[in-house]
């Protein structure tokens, strides 16, 4: 891979941290107001909408079958784990959650690729070592108190955001708008029967509709472009720089929400977000 290709699939990555992390502000907040299931489905209604819109205007070739499969198969996780997600976002702390997160999502795609590439560098072993203390200095109670609520549905969310990544990596060179927009139909149904059979159908007022398809569309534009940074690049970089977005999560809830961390938790959270750049290092 050149250096110029590397250069563009950085660029990519990062432009989808700011996505995903303002996203996930965005829907955690809302979520806190709004059923976060039905929020959910309306985020991802625009986000098939916007990508679909761009594919058939820029005349983009279908995926092959093959491809297409895939995207649907990582919608579906994709979508059960930003449900997940953002139930966590609204009974947790943004600040909180959305580390434990992204690095499960970023070190199971890693440890698939240990697995089949060999063993990787030392200083992803220093990474996983970063995130399980991480972890741990994140879920550890104060004074004998009980972990912090969401805990567990974020590491869910992790488990399904690492899905949605390898099955797109699966999907091959298809176009990166098509397979975003495949892949966000797919999560549309997704959480759409969740809503339904699950009695989560509920009236939402007009301000978190909006809210809704706006978080949509910057979500789906961070898929497009983790798509197309995985194609241009390797797997492990796009999934670690992609990774970073809980920085800008954490960042917004601090900034906007005042969200105050004990020196525990925030020393988890820097071990955290410090393991996500050494997990996928080579």
């Amino acid at each position: 891979m050149t250096a110029s290709a590397q250069l563009v699939s950085a660029g990519l990555s990062l432009i989808a941290v700011f996505a995903w992390g303002t996203s996930d502000f965005l829907g955690g907040y809302a979520s806190r107001r709004a059923n976060a299931f039905f929020f959910t489905a309306i985020t991802h209604l625009s986000g098939l909408l916007l990508m679909g819109t761009l594919a058939n205007a820029w005349h983009a070739p279908f995926p092959p079958r093959a491809g297409a499969l895939w995207a649907l198969a990582a919608g579906t996780l994709g979508g059960t784990a930003l449900s997940i997600f953002y139930r966590a976002l609204a009974t947790g702390r943004m600040g909180l959650t959305a580390p434990v997160a992204a690095v499960l999502g970023a070190a199971i795609p890693t440890a698939f690729g240990m697995l089949t590439e060999g063993l990787p560098h030392p200083l992803q072993m220093v990474g996983f070592a970063l995130a399980a203390a991480g972890i741990w200095l994140i879920s550890r109670g104060e004074g004998g108190s009980p972990r912090p609520e969401g805990l567990s549905m974020a590491v869910l969310a992790g488990i399904g955001f690492a899905g949605f990544y390898l099955c797109i990596h699966q999907a091959g060179a298809a176009s990166a708008l098509w397979l975003a927009a495949l892949s966000r139909a797919a999560s549309l149904v997704t959480v759409a029967l969740i809503v339904l059979f699950g009695g989560h159908l509920r009236n939402m007022n007009p301000a978190a509709v909006a809210c809704g398809f706006f978080t949509g569309c910057l979500d789906v534009t961070g898929s497009a472009l983790f798509v197309r940074a995985e194609q241009i690049g390797r797997l492990d970089s796009t999934v670690v720089l992609t990774s970073l977005y809980p920085a800008v999560t954490v960042l917004l809830a601090r900034f906007f929400l005042k969200e105050q961390f004990t020196p525990w938790k925030a020393a988890g959270i820097g071990a955290a977000l410090a393991a996500v750049p050494l997990i996928a290092l080579r």
